[in-house]
């Protein structure tokens, strides 16, 4: 996602009390630029300087507030902040070679130029500034995202995004409950529509198989799915199952009393499945799919990251294609498509999300509050805890107040 051409901001968060200028904006309002005295250089954050375990995360006062290099971006406020399992592996350097490429394509900066890295994928918060390119926003809108993992993440004060990755928050849900969702939201939306192919038009009566559905992926998955009107079979433990139900599963498969693929291969044959466990579910799995149907196994359990951390990003590259490439072809000839789904930041899937979040169809979860001064122990909760649980931490700090959502992804419980 390379930008083309370099718009340099100042370093500076302009006090909407003191205002300048205006121009038109959204027909009789206006959109205001202002201007202050005063600029500010750093703002308080969670950041780690090295990849490792809990003992890495440092609090500072210190890090360096954010700038609006293109004129796309957006400076958001942050009202609520979430982690995810991602964070937990960035946190030890896992995808750091990948990363580091797409930070810095040209390889000009040293090694080790991403730190002091800022971790957190969810965050929901308030535009204070605006690039001169940004049409859709303007400032004091309250907003959500999902921030791209190369990007410094939302456990700060502000954090910038590109005016894409942004959408205006559902209105029904509060900065608290609407950060629990971007991350789980995007990466199933990424999976299920933009490689799944399917749509609230094409999904009624299709036959889903969610492998580990009751963990954030699988319960956003669920919900969205049944609101398209799909039928959907789950695989969860047994004491998940109510929630699952719940959530709209029609048919649930308690994968700790026994192989979970054997009740499975007694029921009808499936449109599409999501797999959110992995290991040897590819084994068995695509058996269980309509042959020459065109139906469809997406996983989010890809080597990818892993293939360029362990052999470069060449060669890591070449593994990757070569293994997707064998696999889709060794399936194919039997009839169905096997595919890989990524995690894809984008506001207009999030405002397609925010609509069906105001009617009703969807709805957050949450459990537990932290203090921000526990955020390391959050993050070892989100390590060690149960992929179903959403964990709130309060954040009261320096002339601000934002929440931390802990929400748990890519595993079954």
């Amino acid at each position: 996602m390379s930008c083309v051409g370099h718009f340099m901001y100042s370093r500076c968060l302009f006090h909407l009390s003191k205002v300048k200028t205006s121009v038109p904006w959204r027909g009789s309002q206006k959109r205001l630029f202002s201007s202050t005295e005063t600029c500010r250089t750093v703002m308080p954050a969670w950041v780690i300087d090295k990849y490792g375990g809990n003992d890495v995360l440092r609090f500072t006062k210190n890090a360096s507030f954010p700038i609006i290099n293109y004129p796309n971006e957006v400076i958001v406020k942050v009202s609520a902040a979430g982690l995810n399992p991602l964070d937990v592996s960035m946190r030890g350097g896992y995808g750091a070679a990948t990363l580091t490429m797409k930070r810095d394509p040209l390889n000009i900066k040293q090694s080790g130029s991403e730190f002091p890295l800022i971790l957190g994928r969810d965050v929901s918060g308030v535009i204070m500034e605006c690039g001169l390119d940004v049409k859709y926003f303007r400032e004091r809108d309250e907003v959500w995202a999902a921030i791209p993992p190369w990007k410094q993440g939302s456990l700060s004060e502000f954090v910038v995004l590109s005016a894409n990755e942004v959408s205006l928050k559902p209105q029904s849900l509060s900065h608290t409950e609407a950060a629990s969702i971007p991350y789980v939201a995007t990466t199933a939306w990424s999976a299920l529509v933009n490689t799944g192919g399917l749509s609230k038009d094409n999904c009624a009566k299709k036959r889903i198989l969610i492998l580990g559905g009751s963990g954030g992926v699988g319960t956003f998955a669920i919900q969205m799915l049944k609101a398209w009107g799909a039928h959907l079979t789950v695989t969860c433990s047994q004491n998940a199952e109510r929630f699952v139900r719940g959530l709209g599963a029609d048919h649930v498969v308690d994968y700790t009393a026994g192989p979970v693929e054997e009740p499975l291969r007694a029921l009808e044959k499936f449109d599409l499945i999501l797999d959110n466990v992995g290991g040897d579910t590819e084994r068995w799995a695509l058996n269980l799919l309509k042959p020459w149907s065109g139906a469809k196994y997406v996983t989010l359990v890809t080597p990818f990251l892993q293939n360029t951390d362990m052999l470069g990003i060449a060669d890591g590259m070449l593994q990757t294609a070569a293994t997707m490439a064998t696999k889709a072809v060794k399936h194919l000839v039997r009839g169905v498509h096997y595919r890989w789904g990524f995690f894809a930041p984008s506001g207009p899937a999030l405002d397609e999300i925010r609509a069906m979040v105001d009617a009703g169809q969807i709805r957050a979860v949450l459990d537990e509050t932290f203090s921000f001064s526990q955020v390391p122990q959050a993050l070892e909760k989100v390590e060690k805890g149960h992929a179903r649980e959403r964990l709130t931490t309060i954040i009261k700090n320096y002339r601000c107040a934002w929440l931390l959502i802990i929400t748990q992804s890519f595993y079954s419980c």
